[in-house]
C-alpha cells in the first residue's frame, strides 16, 4: 500500500533516473550490520515501487498546477516561495498543490478515489 511518505520518498526518481541509486531500501539492514542469510520471499519491492511511481505519474488525475508544483518541489528542489513566483501563486498555494497532488497520486496508486483531505481515501 502506498502512503504519502512513500510517494514523497519515490517522487524524485520520476525525473532523475539516477535518483534510484540514492533511495535507501527501508527493509534492508544498515550497511554496517553483518551479512545474514537472504530470504527471497522478503525481497525488496523498491524496483516495483519505482516502476509504479513512474507509471502513476503518467496516469494520475493531477491538475496542471499540481503537476507543476510537484515537479518544482521534488524534481527541481525549488523552495515554495520560488515555486510560487514561477507559478504566479503564493507559497501557501504551492504547499496546498503539493499536498493535494501527493494525496491524489497515493490514492491513484492504491486504486482508490481521492477524497479531499489530508489522508482520507474513499474505499
Amino acid at each position: 500500500m502506498y502512503d504519502r511518505r512513500l510517494v514523497e520518498h519515490l517522487l524524485p526518481a520520476v525525473w532523475d533516473q539516477e535518483a534510484a541509486y540514492g533511495i535507501r531500501n527501508l527493509q534492508a539492514p544498515d550497511a554496517d550490520m553483518p551479512k545474514g542469510t537472504a530470504d527471497p520471499k522478503a525481497a525488496s519491492a523498491l524496483f516495483a515501487h519505482l516502476a509504479d511511481i513512474r507509471q502513476g505519474w503518467a496516469t494520475a488525475p493531477l491538475s496542471i498546477g499540481e503537476r507543476q508544483a510537484l515537479v518544482l518541489r521534488y524534481g527541481a528542489d525549488v523552495s515554495d516561495e520560488e515555486a510560487g513566483g514561477l507559478q504566479g501563486v503564493t507559497d501557501r498555494a504551492v504547499r496546498y498543490r503539493c499536498e493535494r497532488g501527493v494525496g491524489k497520486l497515493a490514492a491513484h496508486l492504491n486504486g482508490h478515489e481521492y477524497v479531499d483531505g489530508y489522508a482520507d481515501f474513499e474505499a
